[in-house]
């Protein structure tokens, strides 16, 4: 391994110690020597007081000598389907830090086996955080992935299916449980209103989901006005109920009202304008 030797320290590089090398950039650092150096920059970082320009310059080369095993562990999580690679790295490289910052070097455990555990689990939690597509509580996600490999497990068993209460059984829970953590699973993915509605996958042409969702009824407008205008219409006195009730519910002309009220058209006129407008302005928000 051909390490650089420390050049002399200047205003423009951080100090470093006689006893570790000046690493320019430690992302180009082979993985095998950077194995080699990470112990030697770990013993040293635990002595170092936080903050000053010595532990910033080994804290970061550490970080980026190990970049290679962040690319490692989140290549298993490159088909998940959600979630941009660059993502990803960015969030393993946060459980890197953390096991950085965390590793002792008393325990006698390669740094590679501490820090991956670190960064898996950092990952997952990035996916079990953000990739669902309605926010359902942690113990429900939690649920939906032991519910879904009971339902493998069983399935393989039974040569069939599971019902709700071998589920239930299972994984001992109450049918109740089982339903809520189905349900919940449904959050995980979300599909476009313009997914087909069949269970064809192949037929691209049948009803999609949009075609089922239902639209405002133009009548419920006019439904809440007449519910609201019922007790006004009670509130007429038997005259204007009775104009009220030959106009629009048996449309007559306003001659022929007259004709039977023995009024002329002029004043059933009148009395009719008074009247509707006595309901507008009942119905207008007080």
């Amino acid at each position: 391994m051909n390490v650089p030797e420390a050049p002399a320290c200047s205003t423009n590089t951080p100090e470093v110690t006689a006893d570790l090398p000046w690493i320019e950039d430690g992302g180009k650092v082979a993985p095998k020597d950077a194995r080699v150096l990470s112990r030697l920059f770990l013993d040293r970082l635990q002595v170092l007081e936080e903050g000053t320009r010595e532990y910033q310059y080994v804290r970061n080369t550490l970080i980026e000598m190990n970049l290679s095993l962040v690319a490692f562990a989140a290549r298993r999580f490159r088909n998940r389907g959600s979630g941009d690679m660059e993502d990803i790295i960015q969030v393993g490289t946060i459980g890197l830090i953390k096991a950085i910052d965390r590793f002792d070097l008393s325990r006698e455990v390669e740094f590679t086996s501490f820090a991956i555990p670190y960064i898996v689990g950092e990952i997952k939690r990035f996916f079990r955080d953000t990739t669902w597509a309605v926010h359902v509580p942690r113990r429900l996600q939690e649920l939906r992935v032991s519910l879904a490999r009971s339902r493998e497990a069983l399935a393989i068993s039974l040569n069939r299916a599971p019902t709700v209460r071998e589920l239930g059984a299972h994984l001992d829970l109450t049918d109740d449980e089982v339903i809520e953590g189905l349900v919940a699973a449904n959050g995980y993915v979300a599909s476009s209103i313009d997914t087909p509605g069949s269970d064809d996958e192949s037929s691209d042409s049948g009803p999609k989901y949009t075609d089922t969702l239902g639209e405002v009824d133009p009548a419920m407008e006019l439904f809440e006005d007449l519910h609201a205008l019922g007790p006004m219409l009670q509130e007429l006195d038997e005259r204007e109920r009775t104009i009220i009730e030959m106009r629009f519910g048996q449309e007559m002309t306003q001659a022929e009202i007259g004709h039977e009220l023995h009024l002329s058209q002029m004043h059933i006129s009148r009395l009719l304008t008074r009247t509707l407008t006595k309901l507008r302005i009942g119905l207008l928000p007080s």
